[in-house]
C-alpha cells in the first residue's frame, strides 16, 4: 500500500535558474530595438518580448566576462541605494513592477541587479513583495521584510519604503563612522610595525657591519636591537606565518563562537575612547530601528525581536531580548530599560515620555538623532587626537632605533 501511494507522488519539476539574455528585434512601429532580459530560457525571453509588442529577431545568452565574471560583493550601500531609488519611484506613482525593472537594470553592481530582477520576476508571478524579498535573507533581514509586509497590508507601501530608505541611510552612516573610528588605531599599529620591521631588516644590518670592526663592547641597548634584527632576518618567515595563523584563528573563532564574540564585544565597550563611541552607536541603532518599526505599526514585542539583532553588539542584543520578555508580560519599556545597566538616564526618560504621550516613535527618533550626532563628533575628535599620536608613535620607534645605533659612536667620541 505504501509503495502504491509513493508511486502516485510525482517529483516536483526542477525550476531553471534565471539567466541574463541579450536580444535584438523590432517594435510595433518597426523601429529596431535591443536590450537585456532575465529569464529561465530563450523561449521565456521571446514570450516576454512578444507580450511587450517586440518581435525578437536575435536572442542569446549574455556571455560571462573572463576571470570569474567580475562580480562585486553586495554592500550595505548597494542595498541603501536600491531602497531609496525604489521609494522615490513608488512616491512618484511608478507601478511596482516597472519600478523594480528600472532600478534593477540601472544598478551598477551586477550581483545586486540579479537580485532585484529576480524579485521583480517573483512579483510578476503573483508573489507578494515581502515574500519575494524574504527569499534573499542575506540582504533583506526580518526587519525590512516585516516593514514591507506592513506597508503592503496597509496600502502605504511607498510611505514604508521611504521609512526603510531613511533607516538604511542612517544605519549605514553609523557603520561608516564606527569603521572610521576603528581604522585610525589600526592604522597607527600597522604603520608602526611596518616602519620598525623595515628598519630592522635593512638599516640595522648596515650599522652591524660598521660596528664589527670597532673592537669594543657595544652598549646593551644597541646589542638588543642588533639581536632583534638578526632574529627577524633569520626567522621572518616563521614570524609572518605565526601572525597570519593568529589572525586567521581569531577570525575563525570569532565567526563560530558566540562566547568569544560576546567577550570581544564586552571588552570593546570598555576600551578608553573607543568604548564610548561603540556604546553611543549601539544606542543610536537601537533607537533608530525601534522608532522605524513602531512608526510602521509593528507591535512593540515583535519590533524588539528585530531590534535586538540591529544593535550590532551581543551585549545590547541580549539586553534587548530580556527587555522583550519583560514587555511581553506587561511591563513598560522604560522600566525594562531601567533594569539594564546600558541605557543612559536621558534615553530612559525620553522613552518614558514617549510611552506616556503616545509618541514613542518620535521620542526614539530624537534620541537616535542625538546619539548619531554624538558619534559623529566623537569620531571627528578621535581623528584629530590620533593624527599627532601617529607621528609620536612612529617618531618614538624610529628615534629609539637611531639612538641605539648612535650610542656606540657617542661612546667612542667620549673616550677620544
Amino acid at each position: 500500500m505504501a509503495l502504491a501511494t509513493a508511486s502516485k507522488v510525482k517529483p516536483k519539476p526542477k525550476t531553471e535558474e534565471a539567466k541574463v539574455f541579450t536580444w535584438e528585434g523590432t517594435d510595433r512601429r518597426g523601429t529596431r530595438v535591443k536590450g537585456e532580459s532575465r529569464a529561465a530560457n530563450i523561449n521565456a525571453v521571446r514570450a516576454d518580448l512578444r507580450r511587450q509588442g517586440v518581435n525578437p529577431n536575435k536572442v542569446k545568452a549574455k556571455p560571462k566576462p573572463l576571470f570569474g565574471g567580475g562580480r562585486k560583493k553586495i554592500t550595505g550601500q548597494d542595498l541603501s541605494l536600491f531602497t531609496r531609488q525604489l521609494a522615490t519611484m513608488m512616491s512618484a506613482g511608478v507601478p511596482l513592477v516597472q519600478a523594480f525593472d528600472i532600478v534593477g537594470r540601472g544598478h551598477e553592481n551586477p550581483a545586486m541587479q540579479d537580485i532585484i530582477l529576480s524579485i521583480k520576476q517573483d512579483i510578476e508571478s503573483g508573489t507578494a513583495m515581502s515574500i519575494a524579498m524574504a527569499k534573499h535573507p542575506l540582504y533583506f533581514d526580518d526587519l525590512v521584510c516585516s516593514l514591507v509586509a506592513a506597508g503592503e497590508q496597509a496600502g502605504v507601501l511607498d510611505v514604508l519604503l521611504d521609512k526603510i530608505a531613511t533607516y538604511k541611510e542612517k544605519t549605514e552612516s553609523i557603520k561608516g563612522k564606527i569603521k572610521k573610528a576603528l581604522f585610525y588605531p589600526a592604522a597607527v599599529i600597522v604603520v608602526a610595525i611596518f616602519v620598525t620591521v623595515l628598519l630592522l631588516l635593512f638599516v640595522i644590518p648596515q650599522f652591524k657591519e660598521l660596528f664589527s670592526g670597532f673592537g669594543a663592547d657595544l652598549p646593551a641597548f644597541t646589542l638588543l636591537v642588533i639581536r632583534l634584527s638578526e632574529l627577524l632576518g633569520e626567522w621572518w618567515w616563521a614570524l609572518l606565518g605565526s601572525v597570519g595563523l593568529f589572525v586567521y584563528s581569531i577570525i575563525y573563532v570569532f565567526k563560530r563562537s558566540r562566547t568569544f564574540r560576546e567577550m570581544i564585544d564586552r571588552v570593546s565597550l570598555k576600551i578608553p575612547i573607543i568604548g564610548p563611541i561603540l556604546n553611543k552607536a549601539a544606542i543610536a541603532r537601537f533607537a533608530r530601528t525601534l522608532s522605524t518599526m513602531f512608526a510602521a505599526g509593528v507591535p512593540l514585542v515583535e519590533a524588539l525581536q528585530s531590534v535586538s539583532g540591529a544593535t550590532g553588539n551581543i551585549i545590547y542584543q541580549d539586553a534587548v531580548m530580556k527587555m522583550r520578555e519583560e514587555v511581553a508580560t506587561g511591563q513598560s519599556l522604560q522600566l525594562a530599560m531601567r533594569q539594564r545597566d546600558l541605557f543612559p538616564h536621558m534615553v530612559i526618560q525620553m522613552t518614558a515620555i514617549g510611552e506616556e504621550s503616545g509618541a514613542l516613535d518620535d521620542m526614539l527618533s530624537k534620541v537616535a538623532d542625538f546619539y548619531e550626532e554624538q558619534v559623529d563628533n566623537a569620531v571627528d575628535a578621535l581623528s584629530s587626537l590620533l593624527e599627532p599620536m601617529i607621528m609620536v608613535v612612529i617618531g618614538g620607534l624610529v628615534g629609539s632605533l637611531i639612538v641605539a645605533m648612535y650610542l656606540p659612536i657617542f661612546k667612542m667620541a667620549s673616550v677620544i
